[in-house]
């Protein structure tokens, strides 16, 4: 299996805008960091969406690896306005990769149509509303947090893991991880309310 696929513990407990803002400065560790919080929502994302015609010798952990490693040689160019903005840039370099594969197919004479538009799981507007808070502000008011909020915001908006992923990954049951990440979600609302705005 490729290294870029292979996964470890991740012991950081900072928001993935600092994460990904190390990474752009040359902090290899951070750019590691950055690929093993990303490939479980994004693998999950990507199965099933390569066109049946184009899995000969091709498979999910295939296009995954070749469409981060295109996203992340221009990830110092990458801009973030918003908590998600890191999966939607590496879900739109999955998108390339599937339609160079579509293009590929074409030629080999094999017709396939791609959906200009891929479905995706919209959160709620709640949710849509952290997500499209001030990075900087956000950044902030989870620091406020207590470490377990903190890992429980990152798990689920950040990275958009379920509910059972976050579970097993923190040996919890399934309700327990709906309400830690209720109750992580209120706290953070709260500390985002109480923040004044930056000059």
């Amino acid at each position: 299996m490729p290294a870029v696929i292979r996964q470890s513990p991740d012991p950081s407990g900072d928001s993935t805008m600092q994460v990904l803002s190390r990474a752009q400065q040359g902090d290899r560790s951070a750019l590691r960091i950055l690929i093993e919080r990303a490939l479980p929502s994004l693998r999950r994302w990507t199965h099933g969406r390569i066109p049946r015609g184009g899995r000969d010798g091709v498979d999910t952990d295939d296009v995954l690896q070749d469409a981060v490693l295109r996203a992340l040689k221009r990830i110092t160019k990458f801009e973030h306005h918003s908590v998600d903005a890191l999966q939607h840039y590496l879900r739109k370099s999955v998108i390339n990769r599937i339609r160079d594969i579509g293009r590929r197919l074409r030629r080999r004479g094999v017709t396939l149509e791609l959906p200009d538009a891929v479905p995706d799981e919209a959160p709620s507007p709640e949710d849509q509303a952290i997500l499209m808070e001030r990075s900087d502000r956000f950044v902030r008011a989870l620091a406020r947090l207590r470490p377990i909020d903190r890992q429980a915001i990152i798990l689920r908006f950040e990275l958009g893991y379920t509910h059972e992923e976050i579970a097993r990954r923190l040996g919890k049951s399934v309700e327990a991880s709906h309400m830690m990440v209720s109750r992580a979600r209120k706290r953070l609302v709260s500390e985002m309310m109480l923040l004044p705005p930056l000059d």
